[in-house]
């Protein structure tokens, strides 16, 4: 039995002066820092480490570095001693709080050994199958929740049917969710001398409920003995919250350099309007940014396209058919040019679900 353990995670921060925001003086930045685990539940326990424990150390210090170095950020913990917190209740911490930014810290686990590296997960259904035991291991723990089949809606985390559920569920913070997570992959993996496992899509429990961009990490193999001891050290653990902290910065220096544009924008000069039509149609999302881009740029790479505004973004589609069959073959084609491109459905001129 693999025993894998995953992580949400949402990004944190270290600079190395004060920075001045676009956020001063108005409403702050909300950071939501979840330790996995915790009170009846101490996740892997693998010789002298209990993962409870590494984590609550990690989610303390990274806390703490994010509020010496952005003082305009608000920052919210799911525990900060070891209790035990039901990842619904995790959830619902963030949403109440009205936090921009979520993330879960764990150790991961394997049955051997040898597995090593740091890795990132988003909430999607662009799963893997070899993904699944490591969901199924996180997910786990809300059996350990008083009346978890009524309160999760009849989910049973050890049914793959369970999760086809998952399919039909738009997660619209994906994009910033998977930016962030591809942020803190490259400054954790500074702290080994091994290779990355990467970022990955699932459909965790915790991420399901949140209504912010959400990350979930798994810092390393509790189960391996080098990366362990790295774990367990006062200076291993230093070393993880300070890249954590690293990855955050960049994330809220963009989101702030974001904001500030977006409230200097002015209407583009030449605008593609999208289709209005009242028939269900399929499109291609090829990229999204902040600021708006022409139509005749070259970074659009000879595509005709149309855009849409969500969450403060420039979306811009490709292509446009009421036949899901057509606009799959379509999306085929494309990803040779845009190989993270994928569909998104219309009701109304309004996007209504996104598949990949």
């Amino acid at each position: 039995m693999r025993m894998v353990i995953h992580i949400f995670i949402g990004v944190l921060a270290l600079s190395i002066a004060k920075p001045v925001t676009a956020n001063q003086g108005k409403t702050p930045f909300i950071l939501v820092l979840d330790a996995g685990h915790g009170g009846k539940d101490p996740g892997t326990i693998s010789r002298n480490a209990q993962e409870k424990k590494i984590t609550l150390a990690i989610t303390l210090l990274t806390g703490k570095y994010i509020a010496e170095k952005h003082p305009d950020v608000k920052i919210v913990y799911t525990r900060k001693t070891d209790v035990f917190i039901g990842l619904k209740e995790r959830a619902n911490i963030a949403n109440k709080s009205k936090a921009n930014l979520f993330i879960s810290i764990h150790t991961n686990a394997d049955k051997t050994s040898s597995p090593c590296g740091v890795e990132v997960y988003a909430f999607g259904t662009k799963r893997a199958a070899e993904n699944f035991q490591v969901v199924q291991r996180e997910n786990e723990v809300i059996k350990l929740e008083d009346n978890y089949m009524e309160k999760y809606e009849g989910f049973d985390p050890n049914s793959t049917e369970s999760y086809i559920i998952f399919q039909f569920m738009q997660n619209k913070f994906l994009e910033q969710s998977l930016d962030l997570a591809t942020i803190v992959v490259n400054e954790i993996k500074t702290c080994v001398p091994w290779k990355d496992r990467g970022v990955k899509q699932d459909a965790f429990a915790v991420l399901r409920e949140t209504s912010m961009p959400s990350i979930l990490i798994e810092l390393d193999f509790i189960s391996n003995p080098e990366a362990r001891k790295i774990l367990i050290s006062e200076t291993g653990q230093q070393q993880y919250a300070h890249a954590i902290c690293k990855a955050f910065t960049q994330y809220k220096n963009a989101y702030d350099q974001k904001n500030a544009t977006i409230e200097k924008t002015e209407t583009p000069a030449e605008p593609v309007k999208q289709s209005t039509s009242g028939k269900s149609v399929y499109k291609i999302q090829i990229m999204a940014g902040s600021n708006y881009v022409p139509n005749k740029s070259s970074d659009f790479k000879g595509y005709r396209v149309e855009y849409f505004i969500e969450n403060n973004l420039y979306k811009y589609t490709y292509g446009e058919s009421s036949d899901l069959a057509k606009i799959r073959t379509l999306l085929k084609s494309v990803r040779k040019d845009f190989k993270d491109a994928f569909i998104v459905r219309f009701e109304n001129g309004v996007k209504v679900a996104t598949i990949y």
